[in-house]
């Protein structure tokens, strides 16, 4: 008697933690790649755009005359180098929950509009 109520009670915790994978993976499926056009006045190539955590961004630029620099708040507003720099030339950086600041930190690109910000909820 008491191994199937054991039994059962295994069952209910397989199947609880088959739905939690589950749902874990739908949010998981549910990430979206997206190609950033990494250029000079890319501070608008996300607007009207809706990222969410774990959403991927593919920056794919000539690594011989630009890079991609993920900033915190100040770095994005002054154009200061100050966080991971990336230059493979096919950078994939997966989005956080909250704001995102990436800039070229090649002399002058950055003042020229090679920045910018994702929100991601």
């Amino acid at each position: 008697m008491a191994q199937g109520r054991g039994s059962a009670a295994q069952l209910g915790l397989a199947l609880g933690l088959l739905l939690a994978c589950l749902l874990l993976g739908a949010d998981v499926a549910a990430a979206a790649t997206y190609n950033v056009d990494w250029s000079f006045g890319a501070d608008s190539w996300s607007k009207g755009k809706n990222f969410r955590a774990g959403d991927v961004l593919v920056f794919s630029y000539d690594p011989s005359v630009h890079n991609v620099v993920e900033v915190d708040a100040g770095g994005y507003s002054g154009c200061r180098e100050s966080g991971t720099k990336y230059s493979s030339g096919n950078d994939r950086v997966t989005l956080g929950r909250g704001t995102s600041y990436f800039i070229c930190s090649i002399s002058g690109h950055c003042g020229a509009g090679m920045k910018m910000a994702v929100t991601a909820s």
